[in-house]
């Protein structure tokens, strides 16, 4: 199957290299995106917007020859979900990387700009569980790029219901499923568009916010494994312009 990887926040293409190969290896065609802008001045980045995020990954899915499967991390998600929603009869599968399908109408969150540009904002600036699994020469060999200012802030806006048909699987770092139904439970609109999907699996990986990065060998084999059981609209297990405020648990990068 073809899987288009779709990177969060500051992350290009090379973020998918540790999970790109045993992809292939289990017989799939991994297609790893740099989102437009990253790393550009604001002289270049300064029109780009999320839908331009969102059409890069409308773009990869139209060029597939059958439906793919489709894997955002974190912004990268909300990226991945309204590609969906725009070509939902293309696409087999969504996975949320440490992130939750998004609520119509919002942003990601309101990061620091600087020079026209959100650069990233440094590893201290996240949550400590959220980078502990990062050793620093993992910290010091990604690509850290900085994204357009309009990205993060940016409504996501979704309007196809039959995005709710596609089977989609929660890769979760650091919550366990109830404990991610919980949280989510505070965040009323994000809810409510979980609870509307037919087919959600929840897998509790036990890392930080990067798995890509700090456990690829566990994110490729949970990714394989969903694509594996054969997750279709009807056979998954079913389960029961604003910017989110900081604390929001899924707003990270």
């Amino acid at each position: 199957m073809d899987v288009i990887l779709v990177p969060g926040l500051w992350l290009d293409a090379s973020s998918w290299d540790g999970v790109v190969p045993a992809l292939e290896r289990a017989g799939h065609t991994p297609h790893a995106l740099t989102m437009p802008g990253v790393g550009e001045p604001a002289s270049v980045a300064a029109h780009i917007g999320f839908d331009d995020w969102v059409a890069t990954v409308v773009a990869e899915i139209d060029r597939c020859d059958a439906p793919a499967a489709v894997i955002g991390h974190a912004a990268g998600a909300n990226a991945a979900w309204a590609a969906a929603d725009a070509r939902a009869d293309h696409v087999a599968h969504v996975f949320f990387v440490d992130s939750v399908p998004p609520a119509s109408g919002f942003g990601v969150s309101d990061f620091p700009a600087r020079d026209g540009v959100v650069p990233f904002p440094g590893w201290e600036y996240f949550d400590g569980a959220d980078i502990a699994d990062l050793d620093d020469e993992t910290r010091d060999a990604v690509n850290l790029g900085s994204v357009p200012m309009r990205v993060p802030t940016d409504a996501v806006e979704l309007s196809n219901p039959a995005r709710r048909d596609i089977p989609v699987t929660l890769l979760s770092g650091r919550q366990d499923e109830v404990s991610l139904r919980t949280e989510l439970a505070r965040w009323g609109p994000w809810e409510d568009e979980l609870a509307r999907i037919r087919n959600v699996e929840v897998v509790h990986l036990d890392t930080g916010h990067w798995p890509q990065l700090s456990e690829p060998s566990a994110l490729a084999d949970a990714i394989v494994r969903a694509l594996d059981r054969g997750g279709s609209r009807e056979s998954m297990s079913e389960v029961e312009g604003r910017v989110l405020p900081r604390e929001y648990p899924w707003s990270l990068g």
